[in-house]
């Protein structure tokens, strides 16, 4: 299973630091609210978006 969330949806949630470490975004970069980002179903569950 992939999940897919936005950069605004991550920042909402609190993981956006995380999905920034797991995508190798830096705070220079630009990203864009609506960018989408797919996650593995591991790091859904690490995230804490599944159980």
């Amino acid at each position: 299973m992939k999940v897919i969330i936005t950069q605004s949806e991550a920042v909402d949630k609190g993981i956006w630091p995380q999905v920034m470490q797991w995508f190798g975004i830096g705070n220079e970069d630009d990203t864009w609210p609506t960018e989408e980002f797919i996650l593995s179903e591991e790091q859904a569950k690490q995230a804490g978006l599944l159980k």
